[in-house]
C-alpha cells in the first residue's frame, strides 16, 4: 500500500514526476516552434536540417559522457544541475539573434539534455526498484502531460504572435527554481539514512535498501563498476530505436500525410498529433496497472500489437478520419514501450543500471535522428502509404525481443503482486 511507504521514498517519486513534467513541457516548446527559431535567426532551408541532426546526435554524445559522470557523482546530482541549465538555455535561444548564437544554443541543449534524459531514466528506474512494483509508466504520463502543456503554450505563442523570448523567458525563471526546489527531494535506491549505512551501501552497487534525500552530494561511487554486456542490451536498444522511428514519424509526417495524401484541411492536419500525445497520456496513465496485474511481456506485446494496426490503418485509410483512428491506435500502442524499454535494461543490470540506462538512451536518439529522414526517403521514392509500412515492421520487431522485458533472476519482485505473472517493469 502507498501509505506503508516510508516518506522520503513517497516526496522522491514525486519530486522526479516534477523533473518529467518539466521536460516534457520544455521538449515540446522548443520542437513546436522550429518554424519560429528558423525565422528568427535566418535558417534557410538546407541548413535547418543540419541545426535539427545536430541536437539528437550531441544529445547522444551527452547521454554517453553522463555514464561515465555517474561512476563519480550520483544521477541526482546530475539531474540537479543540467535539468535549470536546459531551461537557461533554451531562454538564450529565444533571446539571440545571430546564427552562430542559434548553433550555440542548440549544441548546448543537445548536450545538456542528454544528461537530463539519461539521468532522470536512471533514477525513475532505481525508483521502481525500491517499490518493488511499475511506476515507471507513471513518470513517462507525466512527461507527455508536460508534452501537451507544452504544446498548449506554443500554440498560444504562434496564435498571439508573442516573442520566443516572451515565452521561453518566463518559462525558464519558473521551471528552473521549480526543479531546483524538487532536486532536494531526488532519491537514489541506494542511498542509505545514515553516514553508516551510506558508507555500507558504497561497497555494494545495486543496492536497495533504505535511502533518504539526496543532500550530500559528493558521495562516490564504486571504484569498479560492474559492466553492462552489450550483447544481452542489444534487443532493448533495436526496441527503443525501433520505437521511437515509430513516435518521430508520427510528429513529423502526420500533418503532411493528413493533408497531402488523405486530402484533409489545412486545420484538421494539425490534430493528428495531439491526439496522438493525447492517447500516449492515457496508455502510460494505466499502464502501470496493467504491468502490476499481468506483466510487462504482455503489456509489450499488446503495446506492440496495437501500434501495429495504427500504422496499417494509416497506410490503408480511405479519409482523414479513419486515418485519425490510426494516428489514436498510435499513441495508445507506442505509450508503454519506451518506459517499459528502460525498467528491462534496470532489471537486466540491477548492478549497473545507470550505465545500461545511459546507453540505452543514446538509441532513444538514433531513432529520432533516423525515423523522419527515413520515412521520408521512401515516400519520395514510393508512396506516403507505403512509407507507413516501414516503421510498423520496424516496431513490430518488438514481438521477437518480448522475451528481453521478462523479469530474470535479478528481477526485484517482492511477491505482492500476482503470483507467476508478476513483472515490476
Amino acid at each position: 500500500m502507498e501509505a506503508a511507504r516510508p516518506p522520503a521514498l513517497r516526496y522522491g517519486r514525486a519530486a522526479l514526476g516534477v523533473s518529467f513534467f518539466a521536460q516534457g513541457a520544455l521538449f515540446a516548446l522548443l520542437v513546436t516552434r522550429i518554424p519560429a527559431i528558423q525565422d528568427r535567426y535566418g535558417i534557410g532551408d538546407g541548413l535547418l536540417p543540419v541545426f535539427l541532426a545536430a541536437v539528437p546526435v550531441l544529445a547522444g554524445v551527452g547521454s554517453a559522457v553522463t555514464e561515465q559522470l555517474v561512476r563519480r557523482v550520483r544521477p541526482t546530482v546530475v539531474l540537479r544541475w543540467v535539468q535549470p541549465a536546459v531551461a537557461l538555455v533554451l531562454a538564450g535561444l529565444g533571446a539571440g539573434d545571430r546564427l552562430w548564437a542559434a548553433a550555440v544554443a542548440l549544441a548546448l541543449f543537445g548536450v545538456c539534455v542528454g544528461g537530463l534524459d539519461a539521468s532522470m531514466n536512471m533514477l525513475g528506474v532505481s525508483l521502481q526498484r525500491e517499490y518493488g512494483q511499475s511506476i515507471m509508466l507513471g513518470f513517462h504520463a507525466v512527461y507527455s502531460l508536460g508534452g501537451i502543456v507544452g504544446a498548449s503554450l506554443a500554440w498560444t505563442d504562434a496564435h498571439w504572435h508573442i516573442s520566443l523570448l516572451a515565452l521561453y523567458g518566463p518559462f525558464a525563471l519558473v521551471t528552473a527554481p521549480m526543479t531546483l526546489a524538487a532536486s532536494h527531494w531526488y532519491r537514489d535506491a541506494d542511498r542509505a539514512d545514515d553516514p553508516a549505512d551510506r558508507v555500507a551501501a558504497s561497497g555494494s552497487s545495486g543496492s536497495s535498501g533504505p535511502s533518504g534525500p539526496s543532500g550530500a552530494e559528493g558521495s562516490g561511487r564504486p571504484a569498479a563498476a560492474p559492466q553492462v554486456v552489450m550483447r544481452l542490451l542489444l534487443p532493448l536498444c533495436l526496441v527503443m530505436a525501433f520505437a521511437y522511428i515509430g513516435d518521430s514519424t508520427v510528429s513529423n509526417w502526420s500533418a503532411k500525410y493528413l493533408q497531402d495524401t488523405l486530402h484533409s484541411s489545412d486545420q484538421l492536419s494539425t490534430v493528428p498529433y495531439a491526439v496522438y500525445m493525447v492517447m500516449t497520456l492515457v496508455g502510460r496513465s494505466v499502464g502501470d496497472g496493467g504491468v502490476r496485474r499481468f506483466g510487462a511481456v504482455p503489456v509489450v506485446r499488446l503495446g506492440t500489437v496495437v501500434a501495429m494496426a495504427g500504422f496499417a490503418v494509416v497506410a490503408a485509410a480511405p479519409g482523414p478520419w479513419v486515418g485519425m483512428l490510426g494516428f489514436t491506435l498510435l499513441g495508445l500502442g507506442l505509450s508503454v514501450i519506451v518506459p517499459q524499454t528502460f525498467a528491462a535494461a534496470g532489471r537486466m543490470f540491477p548492478d549497473a543500471s545507470d550505465a545500461a540506462v545511459a546507453r540505452l538512451n543514446i538509441f532513444n536518439y538514433v531513432g529520432f535522428l533516423v525515423g523522419s529522414p527515413l520515412v521520408g526517403a521512401v515516400g519520395d521514392a514510393w508512396s506516403y502509404r507505403g512509407a507507413m509500412v516501414l516503421p510498423m515492421v520496424l516496431v513490430g520487431a518488438a514481438l521477437l525481443y518480448a522475451r528481453s522485458f521478462a523479469p530474470g533472476a535479478d528481477g526485484y519482485g517482492v511477491g505482492h503482486e500476482r503470483p507467476h505473472a508478476v513483472d515490476v517493469g
